[in-house]
């Protein structure tokens, strides 16, 4: 490579380096600032006056978070059956948020017993195939709905 030429990409490759930050910053919008977005399913907790109690879940960045769900306070049968009916409500807060179970990757869940641990496995384990994400599993007094778990996820939009 001829001299002139080399000096001439060196000296262009840290303009060429300064170039990316600043289209990314446009991109995200005037400020640089990338903003949350908040979703609504059909379920969740919502104060009869004013505005909700929490989002459900909402995304920042490529992120979704969605918040903590319990089977439900109606909701009979033992800790598979709940454990079925949370995934499914975690399913239905992230396809509300053009995410799925397979971008999930991280999980925290709540027992109301330790003892349910195995068969909550069970039925999560189900849901997430040969590669789970990181999880956190503790025991807790109660959970407001009266479920027996309860959990909420982080997952890739």
């Amino acid at each position: 490579m001829p001299r002139d030429t080399r000096r001439k990409f060196l000296t262009a490759v840290p303009a060429l380096a300064l170039a990316a930050p600043v289209a990314a910053q446009q991109t995200a919008g005037s400020s640089g600032v990338t903003r949350k977005r908040v979703y609504r399913t059909s379920t969740g907790p919502f104060k009869k006056d004013g505005p909700p109690l929490y989002s459900q879940e909402l995304s920042f960045g490529n992120l979704v978070f969605v918040s903590g769900k319990g089977a439900g306070v109606d909701f009979k049968g033992d800790i598979k059956a709940h454990t079925k009916r949370v995934l499914d409500l975690l399913e239905e807060s992230l396809k509300s948020a053009g995410s799925s179970m397979d971008k999930v990757l991280r999980v925290t869940v709540y027992l109301t017993d330790m003892k349910d641990y195995d068969g909550m496995n069970e039925t999560y384990l189900s849901r997430f195939g040969p590669e789970p994400p990181v999880r956190t599993t503790v025991a807790v007094v109660a959970i407001p709905d009266r479920s027996l778990v309860e959990m909420d996820c982080i997952a890739q939009v």
